[in-house]
């Protein structure tokens, strides 16, 4: 079991950024993702992999005015080498953007972290001054700019926008997404994390966000133990100097504005809903409009990537059987269990709160093990290493009636078509479920969307955390295909064999 925290994947990312180091030419990089997914400590495994010495400059941009930014920078000078008065020299956006122009002529790597904000209307003049600097720089040999932004709207409206100084300067663009099952297989194994269920829990909370993963080894958690749950939440969110007791109030909540707290809370309960169920919900919450509501799921879809609209299979965009859902899984785990517990902990023996925050994250996991199994099946298919391979992406499907399927995939080279049903508990796939799932398929096969795959092979298959071998023989051979966790993993690891 691996003692030390390591650095897991990015392996494509990282040859990206070593081919734009080995240019021989000034570059300006553009690194976006959404928060703690890792952009600074990729940018800092790149450097250290090439192996040149590059000089860097780091400057966090806070959320502040110009005084507060230009301090900020002041501070980062002085951290690397500047005495204090030679940082006090620079005192204007004017100053920071001829600094960032000097140290990029002197070979340096300047990286600015979240350059979002210089979208915001006080900071949005040193746009204009970084432009004048980067047209200079252009044609030149030495040094690049690295800036990172976690709010892709903005970090958009600075570098893509027609009108924005900035636009068209960029060299680069990587957009840095959650691990990928294969890399979180990988630091699962590291840390003897074999327990599937195990897996989920962590997945449901963290996704693939490497920070959070690292929180969970520092205070000694990440690894195998019976009551795994209740020390994660407990050391990690419930006592005083947990570390992500704050995180969804400091770095996500914070950013909105207006109700669009009361619409992310009101999707954690509700899980997956359509826009009249959301509707219903939100006039109960307050006196404003569908229209207004309107509003905020589109900045929370648009700008945000918090809520995405889910759509069945098949469907088009502007069918009205839209389900709108939470996105991220640390917020939907935060907001659906674990806010108002942390907060009734501070006031109530804590053996209470974190018993409900447990069973309400295990409500949590049912939607989130459905996500799972899709984007498992996406993977390995993308992979060329699963048992089906895709022809479009895999989606649930459910209509206005009766009918509702986890999961449909389609494979139109082999003209088979993959129902899943995906249950946590193996025990779920009883008599009736099975019946149940039946059901739906014929029913959905009857409609004018299922008529089409007329004389194509139907497979039906079942989902769950892990199957032991007498029932997935006994649903095999009732006609079922059965995965589970350690499938996919063992499907991405092809030379393991599973513990």
């Amino acid at each position: 079991m691996q003692k030390t925290w390591g650095f897991y994947g990015r392996a494509r990312e990282i040859a990206t950024i070593e081919k734009i180091l080995d240019r021989g030419r000034w570059f300006f990089c553009a690194i976006s993702g959404r928060r703690r997914i890792g952009k600074t400590s990729l940018i800092r495994e790149a450097l250290q992999a090439v192996g040149r010495g590059h000089k860097c400059l780091y400057v966090q941009i806070p959320d502040s005015d110009e005084r507060g930014v230009v301090q900020a920078f002041q501070d980062a000078v002085e951290g690397v080498g500047a005495t204090p008065d030679e940082a006090r020299r620079y005192r204007t956006f004017a100053d920071m953007a001829h600094i960032i122009r000097i140290c990029c002529e002197s070979g340096w790597v300047v990286i600015l972290d979240e350059f979002q904000y210089f979208h915001r209307k006080g900071l949005a003049p040193f746009q204009s001054l970084l432009q004048a600097e980067v047209d200079r720089l252009r044609d030149t040999t030495e040094g690049g700019l690295v800036v990172l932004g976690s709010i892709h709207t903005e970090m958009s409206a600075i570098l893509e926008d027609r009108n924005a100084p900035l636009f068209s300067r960029i060299t680069d663009r990587i957009e840095v997404e959650h691990w990928d099952f294969e890399t979180l297989f990988e630091m699962f194994g590291a840390h003897g994390i074999v327990d599937p269920a195990q897996q989920l829990f962590l997945w449901s909370l963290f996704e693939g966000v490497p920070k959070f993963y690292r929180d969970a080894f520092d205070q000694g958690v990440l690894t195998p133990a019976p009551d795994y749950r209740q020390r994660t939440l407990r050391q990690l969110f419930f006592e005083g100097s947990s570390p992500l007791r704050d995180e969804a109030d400091t770095w996500f909540l914070r950013e909105f504005r207006g109700r669009y707290d009361t619409v992310l809370r009101l999707l954690a309960r509700l899980g997956p809903c359509s826009h009249g169920a959301l509707t219903e919900e939100f006039g109960r919450a307050g006196t404003e409009s569908e229209k207004q509501l309107g509003g905020y799921l589109k900045i929370l879809v648009e700008n945000y990537r918090m809520v995405e609209r889910q759509m069945p299979i098949f469907a088009g965009k502007k069918d009205r059987k839209g389900r709108y859902a939470i996105t991220d899984n640390f917020l939907m785990s935060w907001l659906g269990g674990l806010a108002k517990n942390v907060v009734a902990s501070r006031m109530m023996p804590l053996g209470r709160p974190l018993a409900a925050a447990d069973e309400a994250l295990a409500t949590v996991e049912g939607f989130t093990f459905e996500r799972m199994i899709r984007q498992l099946t996406v993977e390995c298919s993308r992979k060329d290493c699963g048992d089906f391979t895709l022809s479009e992406m895999v989606q649930g499907y459910w209509n206005s009636a009766d009918t509702e399927i986890d999961l449909v995939a389609l494979d139109d080279v082999s003209e088979t078509i993959r129902f899943g049903s995906c249950k946590r508990s193996e025990t779920k796939h009883d008599v009736d479920s099975l019946a149940g799932f039946d059901g739906h398929i014929q029913r959905f096969l009857e409609t004018k969307d299922g008529r089409r795959f007329n004389g194509w092979v139907v497979e039906k298959a079942l989902y769950s955390t892990t199957f032991s071998s007498d029932n997935r023989s006994h649903l095999e051979a009732l006609g079922y295909v059965c995965r589970d966790i350690p499938d996919f993993r063992n499907l991405l690891f092809p030379k393991r064999i599973s513990p």
